[in-house]
């Protein structure tokens, strides 16, 4: 493991100490907007260049083949340039008194848990104080379906979604590739997630020229979602009215029907532990998705389950701390 093995220069700040104080950080300030306006967040910097090289290599008078292996490339460069931009970072932290102030900053950014959490509940104050036209509004920030063709309990659903698909993205998969891997581990992750949402798309544009991105996606995230979903369990068992064994059941079953390998784990979690039933068809912009119920419960979902979840989701997000705790003790005691 990397973070096992970068420590021990004169300089050294152990890595996965510093991991617990962003968690803390984030979880109260969460990206820190205002203190980084005047700096380009390093995801806005990464989109921006993905958006470049989509631009120059993704024309449609090219063939299949040819985009399949210009996507594959642009994969390669940006893995190996946020790989090594990574490194520098961490040998930063690992060699200048003050160079772990870096890569601090640089974690509180990459990590999403805060930011999830404030744009969940602006939906369920929306729907509770302005009605349901806020809470489409509110909920087209975070989901990708057409709000307009959502009733109040669609809104519920998708925000429901959004936070337990999200909960892997933003929180535990960064964490657990930074505990592999340091920040090069991070900053892979989010680049590869970053491709995924910008051209990892099926359809005729980006089939092709995103396939690699989004196979790659998929295989970063195969643990991470998984563990989402035991925490998710897991935290049921402290939620009221929520069941974590309702929780592993309804994962156990229910995850596999998910058109996503990774994204069913959590929110299969989330709807089994409040007894919900979430996803099912579903509208975007293009198409429509006749996409399978998950869970036995209502479908009838409200503001109330909105914040149902994000008690389960802070939960859930403390196991995730506990688990770095507890690996950061090990490392110290050794």
């Amino acid at each position: 493991m990397f973070t096992f093995g970068i420590g021990g220069s004169e300089h050294g700040f152990d890595p996965l100490v510093l991991l617990l104080i962003a968690l803390v950080i984030e979880s109260y300030v969460g990206a820190a907007e205002a203190v980084f306006r005047r700096i380009k967040h390093p995801v806005q910097l990464i989109g921006a260049l993905i958006d470049w090289f989509d631009r120059k290599l993704n024309r449609e008078s090219r063939s299949e083949a040819d985009r399949a292996i210009r996507g594959a490339l642009v994969v390669a460069l940006m893995v190996s340039f946020t790989g090594g931009t990574g490194w520098a970072v961490a040998w930063l932290t690992q060699h200048h008194d003050f160079g772990w102030i870096v890569e601090l900053l640089g974690l509180i950014m990459l990590l999403a848990g805060r930011g999830l959490y404030d744009r969940v509940r602006t939906v369920a104050v929306a729907l509770d104080g302005s009605g349901l036209e806020a809470g489409r509004e509110a909920v087209s920030h975070i989901v990708g379906r057409d709000p307009r063709l959502l009733d109040a309990h669609g809104v519920s659903r998708a925000a429901i979604e959004s936070c337990a698909e999200n909960f892997c993205d933003g929180v535990v998969a960064p964490v657990f590739w930074y505990v592999l891997f340091g920040f090069p581990g991070i900053l892979i992750y989010k680049t590869v997630n970053t491709m995924d949402s910008m051209i990892g798309h099926m359809t005729p544009k980006y089939r092709a020229f995103g396939m690699t991105a989004a196979r790659l996606d998929d295989v970063l995230n195969l643990i991470p979602a998984r563990l989402s979903g035991l925490f998710i369990a897991a935290a049921a068992a402290f939620v009221p009215t929520a069941n974590p064994l309702r929780a592993l059941k309804i994962m156990w079953r229910d995850a596999p029907k998910h058109n996503s390998m990774n994204a069913g784990w959590p929110e299969a979690a989330a709807a089994g532990a409040l007894d919900l039933a979430i996803a099912g068809p579903r509208k975007y912009s293009d198409r429509t998705v006749n996409a399978p119920w998950i869970g036995g419960g209502s479908a009838r979902a409200t503001a109330k389950d909105i914040r149902r979840m994000l008690y389960l989701y802070l939960v859930a997000s403390l196991i995730n701390g506990m688990w770095v705790a507890a690996v950061s003790m090990v490392r110290l005691g050794s």
